[in-house]
């Protein structure tokens, strides 16, 4: 019924847990932080914080002040079907595709979301059916390489097939952005202006959202509806506020050690929510040498969930169950809006400015370097083992290191009792999906948590976390040949030179911030994969 469809809920199982976060959430009632964080109170997180709070918190208000949107989407649809165009694809990074895939996936819609510089994946997503196709270019700063490379890769392609590319590049950008501008001259089919208020990662309910979503067929209306009925218990300034409990757990978890949340679903009937949680809290907490790192788990089941250590907090997005010590509640929009208010809380906790991200641009500007110098040679590898070339950084490998299982056992002993493993690979992630189960294989022989990121998607999230947040990560970073290549039209790189770059960039950075970093490249990308599987197996032998 639909006075039930924002409900939202927060059950912190583990007893210990609810007598420390029991006093944060009196302090936060008491100081009236629910009620000032929805009246868009800039100063609730110190006076370093406040210019950029002061234009980040139109968020809190967007169930209401979307709704104008509705109409425009669901007017455009219908011109694209009533022309034959019903495949929607979303070129965006980050916070412009991480909620449209959840919105659809939960919606059970088709949507291609391009979040790769991989050429295999785009290849494939150009060899769909382009009469049929509509591309929505997402981009709050208008500068994104990966979706300016996605925008002029399929332009190229509708104007090969006799299709005028401006009637069917739809543009979601904010107000003044070079891709504004340049969509504008260009007559691309519409261009949404989304709100400039609302950083990236709170970006869901905005045009950045609704409008792949919308476009694709989920119903964006109920989305809103749900999120507006949460808005209401959100904002209270109540004991009983479930943003209040998450928030103080969160932060009562983290002042005891407890610097990572594991994220497994538990029946919520949400397709993906850990992804996009997973750059809310990863690039609004981890920066300062502080941070609450999100690992995303496959099950309850999974390693890292319910054999989790005093170093991390098992949060079920769904019923309580599996070992979990919070769970969280509430339809898609609901929680949504719930998470955005317990990240934003929880920043004032930590003590750090949830709505920057001061590191994310190192990587971006090393990648840059790197396509600037294409003669720039690279180093030869320390060893090779089959399809598998071993790069370490520098001292990472013992003397005599000879095999690949000896370069992973260097890596993971690198890590401190309390780290991480990092995943990072940079592959294609339908292709080569099964590189996901490199996770449960590293996170069972390591015993430590691990997380697993598409590169270079996971940039534009886990990556501000890396550089900024607690420095305790070793990071395995997988690379590989790819069978095709895509030309960037009047680029000089290509989609495998700018992924390469991005790999390379992002591994230089880490290495200047005293992270241990092993990448590993494929020859063949299948053999590859296997033979890193049967090297874990020797992990430790």
């Amino acid at each position: 019924m639909a006075e039930h469809l924002g409900d939202v809920a927060v059950t912190i199982v583990d007893e210990r847990l609810t007598e420390e976060a029991a006093p944060l959430v009196r302090q936060l009632v008491e100081e009236r932080v629910a009620s000032a964080l929805t009246a868009a109170d800039p100063t609730l997180w110190g006076p370093a914080a406040e210019s950029e709070s002061a234009i980040r918190l139109a968020w809190t208000t967007l169930a209401e002040t979307s709704r104008p949107l509705l109409a425009e989407i669901d007017a455009l649809r219908a011109e694209l079907h009533a022309e034959g165009v019903d495949r929607v694809v979303l070129a965006g990074m980050g916070g412009s595709s991480l909620a449209p895939e959840v919105i659809t996936g939960t919606a059970g819609v088709p949507l291609v979301v391009l979040d790769t510089t991989d050429p295999g994946q785009v290849a494939d997503a150009l060899a769909g059916e382009l009469a049929r196709t509509v591309l929505v270019v997402s981009s709050k700063s208008g500068s994104t390489v990966e979706t300016d490379s996605h925008r002029r890769v399929f332009a190229a392609a509708f104007a090969a097939e006799g299709i005028d590319p401006a009637s069917r590049i739809v543009v979601v950008t904010d107000p003044g952005s070079p891709l504004e501008k340049s969509a504008t001259e260009a007559g691309y089919r519409r261009v949404f202006q989304a709100d400039p208020n609302v950083g990236g990662r709170y970006s869901a309910l905005t045009a950045f959202g609704l409008v792949p979503a919308g476009l694709a067929g989920a119903d964006v209306a109920a989305l809103l509806d749900e999120a507006a009925a949460a808005a209401v218990v959100l904002s209270q300034d109540s004991a009983d506020n479930p943003a209040l409990v998450l928030a103080s757990a969160l932060g009562a978890a983290h002042a005891r050690g407890a610097e990572k949340v594991v994220l497994a679903d538990t029946g919520s009937g949400v397709k993906g929510f850990g992804d996009w949680a997973e750059q809310l809290v990863a690039e609004s907490t981890g920066k300062e040498g502080t941070g609450l790192l999100p690992v995303v788990v496959e099950s309850p089941t999974a390693p890292g969930f319910a054999d989790a250590g005093d170093d991390a907090t098992a949060v079920a997005i769904g019923a309580p169950g599996g070992g979990a010590r919070i769970a969280t509640r509430g339809s898609l929009g609901g929680l949504i809006l719930l998470w955005e208010y317990a990240t934003a809380i929880a920043g004032r906790l930590l003590g750090i400015n949830p709505f920057d991200q001061p590191d994310v641009e190192a990587a971006k500007k090393a990648a840059r370097a790197l396509l600037d110098s294409p003669g720039t040679e690279e180093r030869a590898p320390a060893l090779v083992e089959g399809p598998v070339e071993v790069h370490p950084s520098e001292g990472l490998l013992p003397e005599g290191t000879t095999t690949l299982a000896g370069a992973l056992n260097a890596l993971f002993a690198a890590a401190p009792a309390a780290g991480y493993v990092s995943l990072q690979v940079y592959l294609d992630r339908l292709d080569d999906a099964s590189a996901t189960l490199l996770r449960t294989e590293v996170a069972r022989k390591t015993g430590l948590q691990t997380t697993f990121g598409w590169g270079p998607r996971f940039l534009h999230s886990t990556g501000q976390y890396h550089k900024g947040g607690h420095q305790n990560g070793v990071f395995l970073q997988v690379t590989g040949a790819s069978e095709v290549d895509v030309e960037v039209p009047d680029r000089p790189y290509t989609l495998g030179v700018l992924q390469h770059a991005q790999a390379l960039g992002d591994g230089q950075v880490l290495v200047e911030h005293g992270r241990p970093v092993l990448r590993l490249h494929f020859t063949d990308r299948a053999a590859g994969l296997a033979r890193l599987v049967e090297a874990l197996a020797e992990v430790g032998a």
